[in-house]
Parts: C-alpha cells; sequence; structure tokens
C-alpha cells in the first residue's frame, strides 16, 4: 500500500511539473504582431490659427451729461433703439448757494447801473435836440446805456443757467436734457432717477447716463501670440464662432493688427481687429466672447496621408509601403503643407499605394 501511494504522488508532481512548464511556454510565446495600412486620399489642407477674443461694436458711445445736479427723469431703458438727438433723461440742477448768491448780487448791480445810465440818457435827450450838448457827447451817454442794457440781461443770463440750466432767450435749447449723440441701441442704463451725476470736465470724466451702440457693425477684438502673427495680413478671411450662439459662424475680414504687443502670462500677445460681416436677420449682442479661426494657408484637393504615418530617420522623411503580406519597403517622400493631423504628399508615393502604419495591432 506505501508503494502505490508513493507512486500516486510521484504521479501528481509530474502531471504539476508538466502543467507548470506548459503555463510558462504559453506566457514566453511572443503573440503575432501585424500592421494596418493606409492610402493617401486626395482632401483639403488647411492651416490655421485660432484668435481668442469677442465681439464688440464699432461704435459705442457713452452718453454723460453737460451739467451737474439729479436725474429726475429716465426715458429709455437697456434695449431700445433711439436716433440721434433722442431725449434720454433730464436733470434737475442744484445750484451751487456761493455762485447763486453771486449771480444774484450780479443781477441787482447790473439794475443799478441801467436805472443810472437811463437816467442819463433821458436827461441829455432833449440837450441834444436843443443843440445845448455835442453829438459826441451824447453818443457816449447813449453807449453807457446800452451796455447797461446788455449788461443787466448778462446777469439775468447767468442766474438762469445757475438755477434752471437755461435761459428764456435759448428758448427750447437746454443743457438740461441729455440728448442721444449717435443713433444705435441702449446697452445700459448704469444710473437710475433720483441719482446725482456730474458733468465731463478737466478733472472728472463724468457720469455715464446710458451707453449706446450701433450694433449693426460689429468687429472682433482678439489677441495672437507672437510666433503666429508674422503669418497674418490684412484682408485675411477669419471664421468666428461664438460660445453662446453654437449653431451658426460668422464672417469676418481682418482689418487691424497691432504694431506692438503686449506680454500676458509670459508670452507676447498682438492685438488684432476684425469686421463681421453680418448676414440679413443676425444679430450678435455685444461683448460675446468668440474664436477666430485664421486661414494661413490652404491646399485645396491634394495627395495627403496621416502625419501618423511618416518615419523619420537624420534628414531623411519616409514610409514603409506595402509589397506582400505583412512585407514593406522604405520611400522617401517629400511632403508640403500640414494642419497638424494630415500633411499633404508632393513625391513619394501614388493614390493606390498602402502605407503601414508604424503602430502594430498585437493580436491576444
Amino acid at each position: 500500500m506505501k508503494r502505490i501511494g508513493v507512486i500516486i504522488i510521484l504521479v501528481v508532481i509530474v502531471i504539476f511539473m508538466a502543467g507548470t512548464g506548459y503555463f510558462l511556454y504559453n506566457q514566453n510565446e511572443e503573440a503575432p504582431v501585424t500592421y494596418k495600412t493606409e492610402s493617401p486620399e486626395r482632401r483639403d489642407i488647411v492651416q490655421k490659427t485660432v484668435a481668442t477674443g469677442s465681439v464688440v461694436p464699432r461704435k459705442e458711445v457713452d452718453i454723460k451729461p453737460q451739467v451737474s445736479g439729479i436725474i429726475s427723469k429716465l426715458f429709455v431703458e437697456a434695449g431700445d433703439e433711439v436716433k440721434r438727438g433722442d431725449l434720454v433723461a433730464s436733470i434737475e440742477i442744484i445750484p451751487d448757494m456761493v455762485n447763486l448768491n453771486n449771480a444774484e448780487n450780479r443781477l441787482r448791480r447790473a439794475r443799478i447801473m441801467l436805472e443810472n445810465a437811463k437816467r442819463e440818457y433821458e436827461r441829455n435827450e432833449p440837450l441834444l435836440k436843443e443843440g445845448v450838448i455835442a453829438d459826441a457827447s451824447f453818443r457816449e451817454i447813449e453807449l453807457s446805456y446800452l451796455n447797461a442794457q446788455e449788461e443787466l440781461a448778462a446777469a439775468q443770463d447767468n442766474l438762469d443757467l445757475i438755477k434752471k440750466g437755461t435761459t428764456s432767450r435759448s428758448g427750447a435749447n437746454t443743457n438740461t436734457n441729455v440728448r442721444a449723440t449717435i443713433p444705435g441701441m441702449v446697452l445700459d442704463v448704469p444710473v437710475e432717477e433720483g441719482n446725482s451725476v456730474i458733468e465731463a470736465n478737466t478733472f472728472n470724466e463724468g457720469t455715464s447716463i446710458a451707453v449706446v451702440a450701433d450694433m449693426t457693425e460689429m468687429i472682433f477684438e482678439g489677441k495672437v501670440d507672437e510666433s503666429e502673427v508674422g503669418k497674418l495680413r490684412t484682408g485675411m478671411d477669419l471664421l468666428l464662432t461664438i460660445g453662446a450662439i453654437e449653431t451658426e459662424t460668422f464672417d469676418a475680414v481682418l482689418e487691424h493688427i497691432a504694431p506692438k504687443g503686449v506680454e500676458e502670462n509670459g508670452a507676447i500677445q498682438f492685438e488684432i481687429r476684425a469686421a463681421v460681416k453680418l448676414r440679413e436677420g443676425q444679430f450678435i449682442r455685444a461683448n460675446y466672447s468668440a474664436n477666430a479661426d485664421v486661414v494661413l494657408d490652404l491646399r485645396e484637393q491634394v495627395l495627403s496621408i496621416s502625419e501618423a504615418l511618416l518615419q523619420f530617420s537624420g534628414d531623411s522623411t519616409f514610409v514603409e509601403v506595402q509589397t506582400g503580406n505583412q512585407q514593406y519597403e522604405k520611400r522617401v517622400v517629400k511632403t508640403g503643407l500640414s494642419d497638424g493631423i494630415f500633411v499633404e504628399v508632393l513625391e513619394g508615393v501614388g493614390p493606390e499605394d498602402k502605407i503601414k502604419n508604424p503602430n502594430p495591432v498585437v493580436e491576444e
């Protein structure tokens, strides 16, 4: 019985060792390697760069008041269309007390001077008719009378301007009414009725009452890297894509390239500007972010292959062309324009050739 047990144990050991050897043999055996092939095709090769920026109106104007005061009435809101001269807001003037007091004093002095000049004029007018005084002397008295009249009118106008912002002689013209200076759409009204506003002057740019822009003439403003700016020229076509409008693209024409770059995040960027061509019925809101594809070069329907098929050795560029079943020969090629995915082939292969993809397909 012991002998039989030993034999069984030996048989089990032999079987185990045989199975282990078979497993290790399969692990060490290399799986068969094959390669796929691709044929050259004719396609358009477009080399382009992308500029990021935004679409803004070409004409955008801040409407500012000509006098300081408080907004008594607003006549527009964002989204309204206005024409040049349309009323935007009216302003109630809060006069400065010092200036008001000086103006009232000037008016009182002007009235006193006019009364005195009038008495002199009325006293000497009969004397002139009687020949008692010379004509030249009377003319001086008359001139003083006329000057006094004008001074009174000027003093009255000055007081009216300080108190009301207009004069009786100016009629309907008043600088308390703020009007649109260009036709277009009201983009923003950053103030409300009752807000104080300041007129534009040498020391202050003034309070913006409304922002008006011509939304029929839009431009793209973006920036390109210094490595690409040398390939750009005015008149080039751009294709705009706007993130907020996924279903449409917009054509544009490059019209300006900044002569000086600015540093941003360690890179030199150059500003570009392009005129957007709006088709009938198209509308773009101001300050939409956009990307512009700038076509740097174009080859139409040229023989091309995937760049992944190219291999390099020193200064030579070659591909491997199939000659038989999984058999290939090296062939030097001359390439042209590339878009980063496909490259134009000028010499070396034809449409009928099958080119090896260097990345093998491993069969498991």
